[in-house]
């Protein structure tokens, strides 16, 4: 069982997003099938490095999107980006030193993460470029 679904209830409208949204919460669901098989530990390495890489390929498609419609809120939306980057970076730290505990804290704080900052934060700046004809 997916631990985060994606539907249409987190699109923002942009494909290109839309897509990369999907394939973040698809990496979220890998790590989380890897841990309930009881695999987390050798498999979650790979997979922090790709939730790492694609975060920030996503973070920079957004932050482009967000630049280009001069969106007001993109230095407060990037600051966010940041602090998620950051965050996946201490987990990732954890687990090279072999703390076993790290998996469940972390597929918890993205979880939230994600669904919240797409229901909150990205759909306010689709709705923000939507209210000015700008999509």
């Amino acid at each position: 069982m997916a631990l985060l679904s994606w539907s249409n209830k987190y699109s923002v409208g942009v494909k290109e997003v839309d897509d990369q949204h999907a394939t973040f919460i698809g990496i979220l669901n890998e790590l989380h099938a890897a841990m309930m098989r009881g695999q987390a530990q050798s498999i979650a390495g790979p997979l922090l490095n790709k939730l790492q890489s694609y975060a920030r390929e996503h973070f920079s498609t957004e932050e482009r999107l967000m630049e280009s419609a001069k969106y007001p809120g993109l230095a407060k939306h990037r600051q966010q980006h940041v602090e998620l980057t950051l965050k996946i970076a201490e987990y990732a730290a954890c687990w090279e030193k072999n703390d076993n505990t790290v998996f469940l804290p972390l597929l918890h704080f993205l979880r939230d993460w994600i669904s919240g900052h797409l229901l909150e934060e990205d759909k306010a700046f689709t709705s923000w470029e939507k209210e000015r004809g700008i999509r």
